[in-house]
């Protein structure tokens, strides 16, 4: 597999410079820019610059809408709901956290519901927001609009993606758990259809039932370089352990579509656009009274269970949100490994809009 490797600062310019030139402001551009070279820089490259020619294509659809604020349609105090009107994920979700964070810190726990936003990216960033401010956060997400993947026992699409992200503040040692219910992120699919990292085995599943890693299942036909249509293919994507994950998958489509007011992934309407909703929770343990013993136990069960013997002595057991320190660190260091295919697909955007690398 052919793989640049990007410089983090140069890949973010890249990226800023095309959402200004598609006609995004400085502010927003330096967002979205930021938001997904740190996916990768975290190792979530489904998650990362391999959607900058979608983002641009919604942008130009009237699917995405830039320049957003979101309004607050409910306001509790320690509770609100949010409505995000298509703007960029990367613009309006981010104001939902930055209202959930500062009424926890107020009254010690807020509830957010957000819906109408553009794809908000790796949910892990917010829990990472919420961290920053010494909050607990927990995040359920779906996407209305988007029927991807099979519940357990079925080969038709039901279920989003549905991410679900959780943020532990432990002085040292923060904790971020982030991932989708799905087997793979469609996101990966994407990864893999453009010479990224092979699915795992079983990831997708045809319509007969036999089990899939080819990205053709889940796209239909597509050209090496050009758009991945997720609605082109006759398969789905598997949700993750089995049951477990499949009816995590549909509480995310409740807590966060169907409590946020903002839909479910299906049925699908043939509206065009797809939105995200997010339920977002957060704690301060400092209003609880716990913080001490909070962090003292936290940081005492946390190092016990990362000295757990390993199966493999070259593999230690990690924590949630080590691996994502570890890969941050070492694409800071050695720049942001890209397939050949994908950097080929964000340069193509980039030439369409007038912008030159600056690689």
């Amino acid at each position: 597999m052919d793989t640049q490797h990007i410089p983090a600062e140069a890949l973010t310019a890249l990226v800023r410079d095309v959402f200004l030139a598609a006609g995004c402001d400085a502010a927003e551009s330096g967002r979205i820019a930021t938001h997904l070279v740190g996916a990768n820089l975290a190792g979530h490259d489904s998650h990362g610059v391999v959607r900058v020619p979608r983002y641009v294509e919604w942008l130009e659809a009237g699917f995405v809408v830039k320049g957003q604020t979101a309004d607050v349609v409910t306001d509790g105090g320690s509770f609100a709901v949010l409505d995000g009107k298509w703007g960029f994920g990367q613009t309006v979700a981010p104001q939902a956290v930055a209202l959930g964070i500062a009424r926890a810190q107020e009254h010690g726990a807020c509830i957010t519901a957000l819906r109408n936003a553009g794809h908000i990216g790796r949910a892990g960033d917010y829990a990472e927001q919420a961290i920053a401010a010494g909050l607990i956060s927990i995040h359920f997400v779906n996407v209305a609009g988007s029927v991807l993947v099979a519940p357990f026992g079925g080969t038709e699409r039901r279920f989003s993606t549905a991410p679900v992200s959780i943020g532990v503040p432990l002085p040292g040692r923060p904790l971020v758990l982030d991932f989708a219910t799905s087997l793979v992120a469609e996101g990966k699919v994407l990864v893999a259809s453009s010479g990224g990292k092979k699915l795992p085995e079983g990831a997708l599943i045809e319509p007969d039932g036999r089990l899939s890693t080819d990205p053709h299942t889940l796209y239909g036909a597509y050209d090496a370089v050009g758009p991945r249509n997720p609605s082109g293919g006759a398969g789905a994507i598997r949700a993750f352990g089995e049951h477990k994950g499949s009816g995590l998958a549909f509480m995310c489509e409740m807590l966060a579509g169907c409590l946020t007011a903002g839909g479910t992934s299906g049925p699908v309407t043939g509206r065009g656009r797809i939105a995200n909703g997010m339920l977002s929770i957060f704690l301060s343990p400092r209003h609880f009274g716990t913080q001490a013993e909070f962090e003292r136990m936290g940081l005492a069960y946390a190092e016990w269970v990362a000295a757990c013997r390993p199966a493999d002595p070259s593999a230690p057991v990690r924590l949630p949100g080590e691996p994502e320190a570890e890969r941050r660190a070492e694409r800071l260091a050695q720049g942001v490994p890209l397939p050949a295919e994908t950097w080929s697909n964000i340069l193509a955007t980039a030439t369409r809009l007038g912008v030159k690398s600056p690689v």
